[in-house]
C-alpha cells in the first residue's frame, strides 16, 4: 500500500486517482466527484490568492457538515493556511471569541450559525463566505471582493483548455509547519486552542488506512455522524474517507436516532465510527426488547440452541446498522459494560478506541478481533503509552503519551501548554487507567473527577454511573459529592416515564439505589438519587458537561 511523507500528498493522491470517483455527497442532496471537489478547491486557491490572504494565515470554518465544509476545510489546507473549524453548537459569543482569538482573516460560515454571529464583534476578518454557495456575504476588502465576483473569469482564464488532473499541485507541507487550531469545548468549561503540525494530522491518517485500508476499499461508502470540526469525526470518518478514495455521506441536519438509522439503511457504510450515546440508544430501543423476551432468554440458556440464537441475534443487530461494515469503532467516552457485554456476547464486531483533540486524536486502537473487554485499544503506530502507577497493570495511574501525534502546544497560551506537556515531551492527559501485559490500555476515569470518600479511599464516579445506567428508567446520570455524602443525579428514561407517576418514579429509583449499593463498596455507596427534568447539558462529543453540576 503506497504512504506518503505528508498530509497534502495524501489529498493530491485521492484526488488524481479517483478523479471520476464519487466523493461527498450531502445525504439525499447533491454528489460531488474527486474532480468536482478539485475544481471548487481550485476556485477558492484563486480566491485565497487574488485576495489578501498568504499561506500561514488562518481561516476559520463553522457549520453543519456538508460537502462544502469538507471542500472549505480541504482548500485551506492544501493552500498552505491554518483551518480553525469550530463546532456549529457553539453560540455567537463563542464563535466570535475563537476567530479573534485565532486572528482569522476569512470565516467560511453555515447558514444555521451564520444567525448567530455579529460581524461587527469580528473586527480582524477581512471577508465572512457562505458555505453552501460560497457567496460572499460581507467583505472588508477590495480585493477580496473583485475576485470573488471575477472568480469564474479568473478561473477560466487561468485553465482556458479545462482543469484536469495534472493541474492539481497542492501545497508541500512540512512536519512541524502548523496545519490547523481546534479549539476544544471540552468539559471545564474553558476553550483551549489546541496547535495541530502537519505531522499529527499525518500521523493519524497513516495509521488508520494502515490498519483500516485492506478491510474497507475505495469507493466503499462511509456515513459522516460526528462533527468534522471535532478531532474524532474528522479524522476518523472524513479525513481517512477521502484520503482512501472513500465515498462520504455527510447528514447536513441534527443526528436524531430516527435519521441514523434511515441513513444505514440507504447508505450501508462499510465503517461505522460512533459516540456510545449513539450505539448505547439503538441497542437499548431496538435490541434489548428483543432478546430480554422470556422465550428468547429460555433459549439462550440451551446450550444446544444458544449459539444459533446469538449468531441471529448477531445478524439482527448487524442489519440495524446497515448490515455491510467491518466493525463498528466507538471512541469520545467510556461504552456502557452493559451493552458492551452483550455486543461481545453475541460475537458483534466492536471496538473501542481512546484519544484527545491534543493528539489528533488517535491514542490508542485495536481491531475488533484482538479487542478484549473493558480496553480501548494498544497504542497507535509512532506513540508512547505509559502508566504513572507503581504497579501500572494493578493499580490505576495518570496515562501520559508522547510521540507523532502530539500538539505543539496551545495557541498563545504557554502556561497551560506547560501544564500539560512536561519536560521530556510527555502528554499528560488528565485520564486514569491501566494497562496490560499485552499492552491492552484500560480507562479508569479523569483524575479531575475522581472523588474522596469520607475514609480517604479513591472514588471512581464513571465507574458508578455506568453500573446505575443500566438499571430501569434511567437514560443517563452523573455521580456528584455532597459533603462526605454520594448523590446520584439522573435523568430519567422519557419514552418510558410516561406511564408512571411521579410517586412510582421515585420509588423505582429508591429500589434502584439499593440494588446498585449492594454492588459497590461500603465507602462508594449512593445516599440518595435526584432526578431531573432536563438532560444533562453535554460537549459536541456526547459526554455530560459535569463542571456544571459539581
Amino acid at each position: 500500500m503506497e504512504t506518503f511523507s505528508s498530509f497534502n500528498a495524501y489529498i493530491q493522491r485521492a484526488i488524481v486517482d479517483y478523479w471520476d470517483q464519487d466523493a461527498l455527497t450531502d445525504y439525499q442532496g447533491i454528489t460531488l466527484q474527486f474532480h468536482d471537489v478539485a475544481r471548487k478547491i481550485e476556485k477558492l486557491h484563486i480566491l485565497f490568492e487574488n485576495s489578501d490572504v498568504k499561506p500561514g494565515d488562518k481561516i476559520a470554518i463553522c457549520g453543519r457538515n456538508s460537502a462544502h465544509w469538507a471542500v472549505a476545510f480541504l482548500a485551506t489546507l492544501t493552500y498552505g493556511a491554518v483551518a480553525v473549524p469550530i463546532l456549529h453548537e457553539f453560540n455567537g459569543e463563542q464563535i466570535q471569541n475563537i476567530v479573534n482569538h485565532s486572528e482569522s482573516k476569512l470565516l467560511f460560515i453555515g447558514d444555521y450559525a451564520v444567525k448567530t454571529i455579529d460581524p461587527e464583534q469580528m473586527p480582524a476578518l477581512e471577508g465572512i463566505i457562505n458555505i453552501p454557495d460560497f457567496s460572499l456575504l460581507i467583505s472588508r476588502s477590495e480585493r477580496l471582493a473583485y475576485a470573488r465576483e471575477h472568480l469564474n473569469l479568473m478561473f477560466g482564464s487561468k485553465y482556458p483548455m479545462a482543469f484536469r488532473r495534472e493541474h492539481v499541485n497542492y501545497h508541500q507541507d512540512e512536519a512541524e509547519e502548523l496545519a490547523l487550531i481546534n479549539y476544544t469545548s471540552g468539559t471545564t468549561g474553558f476553550s483551549k486552542g489546541v496547535m495541530l503540525p502537519y505531522r499529527a494530522i499525518w500521523g493519524n491518517i497513516e495509521f488508520i488506512i494502515s490498519r483500516l485500508g485492506k478491510k474497507i476499499h475505495p469507493g466503499d461508502n462511509l456515513l459522516s455522524i460526528l462533527p468534522m470540526a471535532h478531532m474524532y469525526g474528522m479524522a476518523v470518518e472524513f479525513l481517512f474517507a477521502f484520503c482512501h478514495g472513500c465515498h462520504l455521506f455527510f447528514l447536513t441536519r441534527l443526528p436524531s436516532p430516527a435519521i441514523i438509522a434511515q441513513a444505514f439503511a440507504d447508505i450501508r457504510p462499510a465503517l461505522i465510527i460512533t459516540v456510545p450515546l449513539i450505539i448505547e440508544k439503538i441497542i437499548r430501543k431496538r435490541v434489548f426488547p428483543k432478546v430480554q423476551d422470556n422465550r428468547v432468554k429460555l433459549l439462550l440458556s440451551m446450550p444446544v440452541v444458544s449459539k444459533k440464537v446469538k449468531d441471529r441475534i448477531c445478524q439482527e443487530v448487524y442489519n440495524a446498522f446497515g448490515g455491510n461494515f467491518y466493525e463498528i469503532i466507538v471512541g469520545g467516552a467510556a461504552l456502557s459494560k452493559e451493552v458492551e457485554e452483550f455486543l461481545l456476547s453475541i460475537n458483534f464486531p466492536v471496538t473501542v478506541g481512546y484519544g484527545t483533540t491534543e493528539c489528533a486524536p488517535l491514542i490508542s486502537y485495536c481491531d475488533h478481533k484482538e479487542f478484549v473487554a473493558g480496553c480501548c485499544g494498544k497504542p497507535v503506530d509512532r506513540m508512547e503509552v505509559k502508566i504513572l502507577s507503581n504497579n501500572p497493570q494493578h493499580i490505576p495511574g495518570e496515562i501520559v503519551t508522547k510521540g507523532c501525534n502530539v500538539m505543539q502546544g496551545y495557541y498563545k497560551n504557554e502556561e497551560a501548554t506547560r501544564q500539560v506537556i512536561d519536560e521530556e515531551g510527555w502528554y499528560h492527559t488528565g485520564d486514569l487507567g491501566t494497562m496490560d501485559a499485552e499492552s491492552h490500555l484500560f480507562i479508569r476515569g479523569r483524575i479531575k473527577n475522581m472523588l474522596l470518600a469520607a475514609n480517604g479511599q479513591n472514588v471512581y464516579p464513571e465507574e458508578i454511573e455506568d453500573k446505575l445506567n443500566s438499571m430501569p428508567m434511567v437514560a443517563e446520570s452523573i455521580v456528584v459529592q455532597r459533603g462526605e455524602k454520594l448523590v446520584a443525579l439522573v435523568y430519567p428514561d422519557k419514552d418510558e416515564m410516561v406511564s408512571f407517576t411521579q410517586e412510582e418514579l421515585e420509588r423505582i429509583m429508591e429500589q434502584n439505589r439499593n440494588t446498585l449499593n449492594g454492588q459497590l463498596p461500603v465507602y462508594s455507596r449512593i445516599a440518595a438519587i435526584e432526578l431531573r427534568d432536563e438532560e444533562f447539558a453535554k460537549t459536541p462529543k456526547k459526554s455530560i458537561k459535569r463542571y456544571l453540576y459539581n
